[in-house]
């Protein structure tokens, strides 16, 4: 695991902290929840590998 993979998902975290609270306050609750799904999915986009290699290290280490 990479750090630069930690800095990518922490900056989509506060990319979209900031932009949902806007949208927030401005009265906007529904794009603000559009965004926070939107962020969630990037970040599982950023992390499949991740996740991947990490389903095939179980598999490794059990024997599956």
């Amino acid at each position: 695991m990479d750090i630069s993979l930690i800095i990518k998902v922490a900056g989509v975290g506060i990319l979209v902290a900031v932009a949902s609270q806007i949208l927030n306050k401005s009265g906007r609750d529904e794009q603000a929840t559009f965004v926070t799904i939107a962020g969630i999915i990037v970040t599982l986009m950023l992390l499949i590998s991740e996740i991947g290699a990490l389903f095939d290290l179980v598999r490794m280490v059990f024997g599956m």
